[in-house]
């Protein structure tokens, strides 16, 4: 006879389990037979205990499982990234297209913000009438003749990690890199994909706020991944400054148009997106190398083709039909936009980029409690990066509030996240490893 609390006592006492148990308790998460403190229990016992690459894949793949996996019948092939998270990382909203443009098929699964994180639907929810939760066949269809489609997670996409998140969150195991890696891949491996290519952030506006911490999850993302049959690579980048010049989900749909139509306010979001859909080019073999790859992207960029992509997107899913010729006409936009000065000249040295998101969800622009309704129009733009001269002549940056009295907090907290004057912090690489 089976029995769960069985499960919990082996891994509680740090036994490797076996491929079936690991099964049969996951679909227990799924169908609801399993009691929340059971599996509390169990996620605190691989927190403490941890799983061996065989289990973690185990895991994962029973999390997939646990509902619908997609299948695809595409000409070329289906691919998706993933990022852990950052302040004004945009990347998934140029990334699809861009590789759209160039053969591949991207169904991506996004997700909302989480912490001082934005989420890529929450950015797309800020374009009237985009649906981010289609049916599974509009889906497909959108796939199909668009090339790339940005969506949120559907109940049927691994149910079993929705609820086990939920309880995760509430009892203190979030942070086990066996538990996140099952959780990000459950729902990419559901998505039916041949390549994925995770951005792993690090620095202090990242959830992996040291080094080693992002490389020991990108290793066990990479191996997991590749044990269930997907072709995986992760990127180790920096995360000690905003990646965009925004933050804030309109204003990075703003800024992600401006880009796709050749204005690159932030090299460094380029830069990041370039590397990333070069590595699935490669992986896909629809590249040899990496010259050849940025050859690629740079015309699906210079033709406009990326574009029109990002456009026939946005059409497909219910969004206006001229969206990217004039986003500002379909944005929302807050009431108040002022400069944010510093309180003296200098260069930028250092930025809290935790704060600075922090900035955000106090705007109104993120959650503090699952159930809040966001401000999408509020936020930053026009930030300084490290390096940057600023003073009477340039701002921080714009803040964008709901009133004068939310704006007033809102450059309070912007100038507070920014050091200036003296040496600057030794420079660190964008792009820190490839696993």
């Amino acid at each position: 006879m089976w029995l769960p609390q069985e499960v919990i006592r082996r891994k509680r006492d740090g036994q490797v389990l076996a491929a079936g148990d690991i099964q049969r308790f996951v679909a227990g998460i799924a169908d609801g037979s399993l009691s929340e403190g059971q599996v509390a229990a169990f996620a605190m016992a691989v927190f403490l205990k941890g799983m061996d690459v065989t289990e973690r894949i185990a895991f994962t793949e029973a999390m997939r499982d646990s509902g619908q996996v997609l299948s695809w019948a595409l000409p070329g092939p289906v691919v998706d990234k993933h990022s852990t998270g950052g302040v004004g990382d945009l990347v998934s909203l140029p990334l699809a297209p861009l590789l759209a443009a160039c053969g591949c098929y991207v169904p991506m699964i996004s997700g909302r913000g989480l912490g001082h994180t934005g989420g890529t639907l929450d950015k797309l929810e800020s374009i009237p009438g985009y649906d981010c939760q289609p049916s599974p066949e509009r889906l497909r269809a959108v796939v199909a003749n668009v090339g790339c489609a940005i969506i949120g997670q559907t109940a049927n996409l691994a149910p079993a990690d929705k609820r086990l998140y939920g309880i995760r969150d509430v009892t203190g195991s979030v942070e086990s890199i066996d538990l996140i890696t099952a959780s990000i891949l459950a729902k990419k491996l559901a998505a039916g994909l041949d390549v994925l290519i995770m951005d792993v952030k690090t620095g202090n506006g990242a959830f992996m706020s040291r080094s080693e911490q992002a490389r020991e999850l990108g290793a066990s993302i990479v191996a997991v991944a590749s044990g269930a049959g997907v072709n995986t690579r992760a990127l180790i980048t920096d995360m000690n400054q905003p990646l965009a010049r925004s933050a804030g989900n309109a204003l990075e749909v703003a800024e992600a148009v401006a880009l796709l139509k050749g204005e690159v306010r932030s090299e460094r979001l380029w830069a990041v997106t370039l590397a990333l859909a070069a590595q699935v080019l490669i992986m896909t073999g629809l590249a040899d190398d990496d010259a050849q790859a940025r050859g690629q992207l740079h015309q699906a960029w210079r033709s406009g083709a990326a574009l029109q992509r990002f456009q026939q997107m946005v059409s497909a899913l219910g969004g206006p039909q001229d969206f990217t010729r004039n986003p500002d006409d379909h944005l929302p936009r807050a009431a108040v936009s002022v400069p944010v000065w510093s309180q003296g000249e200098g260069c930028v040295s250092d930025i809290d980029t935790r704060a600075v998101g922090l900035a955000v969800v106090a705007l109104g622009g993120g959650r503090s409690h699952p159930d809040d309704v966001l401000d999408l129009a509020v936020g930053f733009s026009e930030l300084a990066f490290v390096g940057e001269q600023v003073g009477a002549q340039r701002p921080l940056g714009w803040v964008h509030a709901r009133n004068t009295a939310q704006a007033e907090q809102g450059a309070f907290a912007l100038r507070a996240a920014y050091r200036l004057g003296g040496e600057s912090l030794a420079a660190r690489t964008l792009i820190q490893e490839q696993l």
